[in-house]
């Protein structure tokens, strides 16, 4: 700690400025820097302060097992137990474009089930070959979970890991692109029948 008059004499010296950091504090606290480059700094920092998105996002296909559901509203449960507003995405793909309705049902299944964690923000809509929903969670004290037990111990970056993992690898692409060689097979028995 030094006095106000040797800090200013000493910066002085040093052909630098005399900064105050903490104004608030007994005794306020003051360092020797450039000013110049201690603004910069602090612009710089600030911009690099960007919130983190607090959004998260869980896709659905039509024909989705009854285990990937569970396990896909069970992300979506810890995601909004977190604060994190779930953006819920049923894909179309090929032919499922003519059953639209089934993806609408499905979606109203999704708002059932999520109904006691979170609040829909947006009622489900068709976008092109997706329909989209999104949901805010409710206050904690308000939540009830159906897809974890309570007392479960589970960590959030585990479960984005998990459920990142598990959109990488739909199982569900292999079933809708069909091996050439089969098609072959199948137009060879057509054609001796």
């Amino acid at each position: 700690m030094i006095p106000t008059h040797k800090a200013l004499k000493k910066a002085k010296e040093l052909s630098l400025d005399l900064v105050e950091i903490a104004p608030n504090a007994k005794p306020p606290v003051c360092r020797i820097v450039d000013y110049g480059k201690y603004k910069y700094e602090q612009s710089k920092q600030k911009k690099s302060e960007k919130p983190k998105k607090r959004e998260k996002e869980v896709k659905f296909r039509v024909n989705i097992g009854e285990h990937d559901y569970n396990i896909k509203l069970m992300h979506a449960e810890d995601f909004l137990s977190h604060g994190f507003k779930v953006r819920i995405q049923l894909q179309f793909r090929g032919r499922q474009m003519a059953h639209k309705d089934l993806g609408f049902e499905l979606m109203q299944k999704v708002k059932e089930d999520l109904s006691t964690m979170a609040n829909v923000d947006l009622e489900p809509k068709l976008n092109n070959r997706n329909i989209l929903m999104m949901v805010s969670p409710f206050p904690k004290e308000k939540q009830v979970r159906k897809f974890r037990k309570e007392d479960e111990e589970y960590d959030i970056d585990e479960t984005e890991a998990a459920h990142q993992e598990h959109e990488d690898e739909d199982p569900h692409d292999e079933d809708d692109h069909v091996d050439a060689s089969d098609e072959d097979a199948t137009s060879e028995e057509a054609a001796s029948d």
